[in-house]
């Protein structure tokens, strides 16, 4: 049962395969083409089938309605690959037109992005230029820590305090 059911897989990738490949071909074809396949499959149909009369008709009916047949259910087939194709490109038309807009504003956001962070940016060096005169100013103040900067390597705590003030005073205020 099992295998039968593998092999049964196998037949209908291949054929669907096929009807991919087939399809594809089509894509060169002009859309009267696949029209013209359905309109001689629906005249083959009636010629086959209602015109058996006519002795032309008579003598070749079975053939006739045998391609006629095949014809219209080409026909149908490729017709119907053609309005499918059509939504799927009307479908594609709506996403590319959503993603237009998208990116439009993506480069709207992008631009106040770059903005904030240069405005960032410009705070943060006149924040640091300010913390310098601030402990600049401290240490000038202070004419043993400038002696005692001299003698010992060591960082004295009123500068790390100096420092430590600098950086939670506002900037604003220290001008």
């Amino acid at each position: 049962m099992g295998i039968k059911h593998n092999n049964a897989r196998i037949i209908h990738k291949w054929i669907g395969l096929g009807i991919n490949r087939c399809m594809f071909i089509l894509h060169f074809l002009p859309d009267f083409v696949t029209h013209l396949i359905l309109i001689a499959g629906i005249l083959g149909t009636i010629a086959g089938f209602v015109l058996g009369f006519i002795p032309f008709i008579r003598t070749y009916q079975l053939p006739i309605q045998i391609i006629s047949l095949l014809l219209l259910s080409f026909g149908l087939y490729i017709e119907g690959g053609l309005a499918n194709e059509e939504s799927w490109q009307l479908k594609v038309k709506e996403v590319e037109a959503k993603l237009a807009t998208k990116e439009a504003a993506s480069q709207e956001k992008n631009v106040e992005i770059v903005e904030k962070v240069v405005t960032k940016t410009e705070y943060i060096k006149t924040k640091g230029q300010d913390i310098i005169k601030y402990v600049d100013k401290e240490v000038v103040k202070d004419n043993e820590v400038i002696k005692y900067v001299e003698i010992c390597p060591a960082i004295p705590q009123v500068i790390l305090k100096s420092i430590n003030d600098a950086a939670t005073i506002p900037h604003e205020a220290i001008k």
